[in-house]
């Protein structure tokens, strides 16, 4: 996939890191804006650990283009080597999210937005295994979050 500055993120790019990764997209109407501020809570406190990166993954690629996933982070006030928003085909996209990530992302006329998709963050320990989900859209949960962030910077790899 591609992130906001153009530039290729692939597993590499997450080698021996803590990461948080979401499926979003920009002109959702409902969870994502309270998503990305909650994401961006937890951003502020990781914002100086290299241990901690943030991923999250347009589900809606052909409107969400690299230049306004690059404005969005710039008007969040992210940094794009500690915070991709990856970009890349939507089916692709929509397959990692179900088979990679055991969530969901789907084109659905239906709802608002035209999307339907899990608010949950995921978070993914550095022998890239989902330590836990939670609801992106609940402080709450979000603080849960915060907490076993702490807990996988204090675990020691054998």
């Amino acid at each position: 996939m591609t992130n906001q500055d153009s530039i290729a993120i692939t597993n590499t790019s997450f080698k021996d890191k803590i990461y948080i990764a979401d499926f979003i997209f920009l002109k959702c109407p409902t969870i994502c804006p309270i998503m990305n501020m909650e994401l961006k809570r937890v951003y502020d406190i990781y914002k100086d650990n290299s241990n901690v990166l943030f991923a999250s993954h347009t589900i809606d690629p052909e409107n969400d283009s690299i230049p306004a996933l690059k404005a969005y982070s710039n008007q969040l006030g992210v940094e794009a080597t500690k915070w991709f928003f990856l970009h890349g085909e939507k089916d692709y996209i929509h397959q990692l999210a179900e088979k990679g990530y055991f969530s969901q992302a789907y084109e659905n006329k239906e709802v608002p937005g035209g999307y339907a998709h899990s608010g949950g963050f995921l978070l993914v320990d550095k022998q890239r295994h989902i330590r836990g989900v939670y609801d992106g859209t609940n402080a709450k949960d979000v603080d849960r979050l915060i907490s076993e962030i702490e807990i996988l910077l204090q675990e020691k790899l054998d």
